[in-house]
């Protein structure tokens, strides 16, 4: 069976995802921990349930999703995994955290590389890898099929979409992706975003104002 935990991390309120099944075995996804008891909330929940992580996966690269990168690099000695188009919005964290209040922010260069249809495997679980580009060139998303179950950072929200004005975004681009990435999904698919409380594929086909069937936007 699929576990999600989730914590919201760092003053951007990122969510970030522990999966773990009966095995013990994890995957994290988006540590956003930066401050130090944010780190050791995450690992003294990984200590208690005797899990064992062994894939560090980012959905995305903006600073708010990387934060915690180094500290679960080092702590539990994973390799960083992104999609390739990401590495540039990576790579320009280290030039603005300052700015943005995170001045003992520590890189973390990413050693492995996701693309679409690419299987994420730990103890007797399966995530596949979707490219939904749009909120940032190189955004995948989870997906568990037979717990139907999307970790989908920051592409699909609770009455909302990602913002895409920032540097590689494109707003178009996210809204065909949604549609023809995630909304091709089953309605009942939960969704796990990188903001905010999770939500079903099925609402936001029927309400979401920017790419529900009644679009206002």
């Amino acid at each position: 069976m699929l576990n999600v935990q989730t914590f919201t991390f760092n003053p951007f309120q990122e969510n970030c995802y522990i999966l773990y099944d009966d095995t013990k075995e994890a995957v994290i996804i988006d540590p956003g921990c930066y401050a130090k008891d944010e780190q050791e909330a995450l690992d003294n929940f990984v200590q208690s349930n005797g899990l064992t992580p062994v894939r560090l996966l980012n959905t995305h690269c903006h600073i708010d999703h990387v934060l915690g990168n180094y500290f679960v690099n080092q702590s539990y000695g994973l390799p960083l995994e992104i999609h390739p188009k990401d590495e540039p919005v990576l790579m320009a964290v280290s030039s603005y955290a300052s700015n943005y209040g995170f001045p003992a922010y520590t890189p973390c260069e990413a050693e492995k590389y996701l693309e679409e249809a690419d299987k994420i495997t730990f103890g007797e679980t399966t995530l596949e890898v979707i490219w939904v580009p749009g909120h940032a060139p190189g955004h995948v998303v989870f997906y568990h099929p037979e717990s139907k179950t999307c970790i989908g950072g920051d592409t699909l929200f609770q009455g909302s979409i990602g913002r895409t004005d920032l540097p590689g975004g494109d707003h178009q681009t996210l809204l065909d992706a949604i549609k023809s990435k995630l909304f091709v999904l089953p309605d009942d698919v939960k969704v796990y975003p990188g903001h905010g409380p999770t939500t079903l594929i099925g609402h936001e086909k029927n309400h979401n104002p920017f790419v529900g069937k009644n679009a206002q936007f």
